[in-house]
């Protein structure tokens, strides 16, 4: 067994209970009408002039063009003023990660995230927009699933502020990408400001929260984040030619065991991503398996489909008609490796 294998395993042990318990997270409102027949429009906030669509995740916004990495949650209830008043919930029990009360620093406004320990995967949830958060909330706090955590608003730093009547929260379930992500950012995006370190919203790689509760009240207790995550269409797959890939070391659970390895030694590494860029399969490769291949970045093969259905990220051109990766793409990567 190589030492990523050994890994994966001493790793899953702890968390034999959560992946268990198949139910690990609650709506982070008291809003339930993603679960009712037909309450699509009564839960999603939709950009303005758009359907309900516009507020769920993916490649949604600009006519399928830009991304929007999380969900945007409607207000229940609102005071006096047409302010809203509803609580935001922990998604799930975790702990602080960190929190930016400084509104004009981020799109987000005033956000927080919470870092969660899911079936062996360091997995993060992010509450943005707040009209504030609890005070005695910082990094390194533990909390509870349905906890308090603040009041849903509609704080940004973008210039079309964010109107009462849409105010909302933005849910995200995340991956982290690089824990080097500040520094990658000084050496590769000098020319641009980050005042979050490495809780940028580049670093986070988002999952479909919608899709992520739907499955799991359909599954109940036999749920699993982590077949979630295996499962996600494939936008593309890639060989990364290291033998230490960075976000492989970190997220043993999504390496899949090759024994050719174990005996002869990873020379690289075969990465299937979605089209948001989450690594969905890792398979270690050997030297041998990787030997007809120079590159850095080899691509390997491309899912036509989903590139027509969702290609917002633009990973991928056609260059004399063959598929290619973009330098978005190769940054990405680098990302990932780094």
């Amino acid at each position: 067994m190589n030492a990523v294998s050994r890994l994966a395993v001493l790793l899953a042990v702890p968390f034999l209970c959560a992946a268990a318990n198949g139910q690990p997270f609650q709506l982070p409102t008291a809003s339930r009408a993603l679960f009712e027949k037909g309450g699509e429009e009564r839960y999603f906030a939709p950009t303005p002039g758009k359907t309900w669509e516009s507020g769920t995740f993916g490649c949604v916004r600009s006519d399928g063009h830009q991304l929007h990495e999380g969900i945007d949650i409607k207000w229940t209830q609102r005071d006096r003023k047409g302010e809203p008043t509803d609580p935001v919930l922990a998604s799930a029990s975790g702990t602080v990660a960190y929190v930016n009360r400084k509104s004009g620093l981020s799109n987000y406004g005033n956000y927080l995230i919470l870092r969660h320990r899911i079936e062996g995967l360091e997995v993060f949830t992010l509450y943005a927009h707040l009209a504030n958060i609890r005070e005695e909330l910082k990094s390194g706090v533990a909390v509870k699933a349905g906890e308090t955590l603040g009041v849903m608003g509609r704080t940004t730093n973008t210039k079309t502020r964010i109107a009462a009547e849409r105010a909302h929260l933005h849910f995200e379930v995340d991956l982290v990408a690089s824990e080097r992500y500040a520094q990658w950012h000084e050496a590769n995006l000098a020319g641009l400001r980050n005042d979050h370190g490495n809780w940028n919203g580049r670093n986070l790689l988002g999952l479909d929260p919608r899709a992520v509760l739907l499955q799991q009240r359909a599954q109940g207790d036999k749920f699993s984040l982590l077949q979630f995550i295996q499962s996600q269409t494939e936008l593309c797959r890639v060989l990364v030619h290291k033998s230490d890939f960075a976000f492989a070391r970190r997220h043993p659970a999504l390496v899949r065991r090759n024994p050719a390895t174990d005996k002869e030694g990873i020379g690289a590494y075969e990465v299937a991503l979605n089209f948001n860029g989450v690594p969905c399969q890792i398979t270690p490769r050997t030297p041998g398996e990787a030997k007809n291949y120079t590159a850095k970045y080899h691509l390997l093969s491309v899912n036509d489909a989903e590139q027509k259905k969702n290609g917002c990220r633009k990973f991928l051109t056609q260059k004399s008609g063959k598929w290619a990766l973009t330098p978005e793409a190769l940054q990405h990567l680098d990302l990932l490796a780094n």
